[in-house]
């Protein structure tokens, strides 16, 4: 009977397929990841407007600002993990505290933006005269976007506990879109270096409106009084985790342009670039994990299983970029940066390994902080040393750097997924560590 013996398995590919499409992790992944995708063109629009209408000397400028912009979005960072940690556990616990967490957040989180504009505007005509700018007003619009950026975190990180990703999607794309829309119209108006800026801000202001208007029916709602004081040991996990991974893709950078000649830097930096577009391109896989994890600990459901799929999702992901990457090397570096890179083809697969081995690597850290364990930040911090020091050491040229950070990463890997095996068969409710939501007077 092979004819039955051949439907049956067509069947079972069929119904196979079918449960993928109905599933509710994919769904979610795919949605936060299309949102992501849009938002992470929108950014590469956004820089090649730029460039391309106010020419390399006065781009420098507006790339310096975005840089001070980036490293002033790291509290946000954190902000969001935190509140989707925490916004997680309220839901699974029945709790309806999140319009007291979000109004409560705002007021609390508008004090160090209200610093950050002081201190921005005391020293902004000193850096203004120091980068050539020309004007303070770059660097005060500067100021007023990193305040607002901390504060657009908190509906995002609350979107992502409650599981909103198409509005969370929204928020992410449209942030991009009305940045590059707003800033092609400014410079066209003779603008330059502030319309850029002001391009900036004006996204960040339209996605906190929009980020309010999605939770509006929290907002109408009444519930207890949450306390923030409980978030306070999670923020340092949080800091540990999200600072950890961003030392493991950028400090090789830096070292590399100071050991390696200057041509060899500049590929160096390239294939950089290239290995974090596959970890950007996969970040939405964690992103869905997080509030997935809190709640299936929260509800007392094994917490492996949503692991394991979102580690599958995320190597297909990133297969399909290896697969690129290995088959047209020549043609992603002469896309990206041009012939004048074309001693990185080489190494291109090998740092898409790298990007992949990372975003793995972000994955169990992103499960590991939902659970607040915190055996994972030596390790983490460990990988970081590591990393340094093989560079330090072995730098001979750009295959051997890449070398170390590859070795550094897939030891790393290594390391959390042994972690993760002992401790998922002890997770319990109480593993989230916080106290049941209490009204305070």
């Amino acid at each position: 009977m092979p004819g039955t013996v051949e439907t049956g398995a067509r069947l079972g590919l069929g119904q196979r397929l079918a449960q993928i499409r109905e599933s509710r992790l994919v769904r979610q992944n795919l949605t936060l990841f299309i949102g992501g995708l849009v938002a992470g063109i929108g950014g590469f629009v956004y820089h090649a407007i730029a460039g391309r209408v106010l020419g390399p000397a006065t781009y420098g400028q507006v790339a310096f600002l975005i840089a001070v912009y980036s490293v002033g979005t790291a509290p946000a960072l954190i902000l969001v993990v935190v509140l989707a940690r925490y916004t997680a556990t309220l839901v699974a616990r029945g709790d309806a505290g999140v319009r007291s967490l979000m109004t409560r957040t705002i007021r609390l989180v508008a004090i160090p933006g209200l610093l950050a504009v002081l201190v921005t505007t005391l020293i902004a005509r000193t850096v203004a005269e120091f980068e050539h700018l020309g004007s303070a007003l770059p660097v005060l619009i500067l100021g007023f976007s990193i305040a607002l950026i901390w504060q657009v975190a908190i509906p995002r990180g609350i979107l992502q506990g409650l599981q909103r990703f198409t509005a969370l999607a929204l928020n992410l794309g449209l942030e991009l879109i009305i940045r590059t829309s707003v800033v092609f119209g400014l410079l066209v108006a003779g603008y330059a270096v502030s319309g850029a800026m002001a391009a900036v801000f004006t996204g960040l202001a339209f996605c906190f409106a929009l980020g309010i208007f999605s939770l509006r029916d929290h907002i109408r709602r009444t519930g207890t009084r949450v306390p923030l004081r409980v978030m306070a040991g999670f923020s340092l996990t949080a800091a540990a985790g999200i600072i950890g991974i961003q030392i493991l893709y950028n400090q090789d950078v830096i070292l590399a342009e100071h050991y390696l000649s200057g041509h060899a830097g500049g590929i160096y930096g390239g294939l950089n670039k290239i290995g974090t577009i596959l970890f950007f391109l996969t970040l939405s896989v964690s992103q869905v994990l997080f509030p997935r994890v809190v709640e299936a600990v929260a509800k007392e459901q094994h917490p492996g299983r949503i692991l394991a799929q979102s580690a599958g999702i995320l190597t297909a992901l990133g297969a399909g970029a290896l697969f690129v990457f290995a088959v047209v090397p020549g043609l992603v570096v002469g896309i990206l940066f041009g012939p004048g890179f074309r001693d990185a083809t080489p190494y291109v697969f090998a740092v898409g390994v790298i990007g992949l081995a990372l975003s793995l690597d972000n994955l169990l850290i992103q499960f590991f902080m939902a659970v607040h364990d915190r055996v994972f930040v030596p390790i983490l911090g460990a990988a970081c040393v590591a990393e340094a020091v093989l560079i330090v050491l072995f730098h001979g040229g750009v295959g051997q750097i890449v070398a170390d950070v590859l070795v550094t990463l897939l030891g790393l890997l290594l390391l959390l997924a042994v972690r993760c095996y002992v401790l998922l068969p002890t997770l319990r409710a109480e593993s989230l560590g916080e106290p049941e939501p209490a009204v305070l007077g």
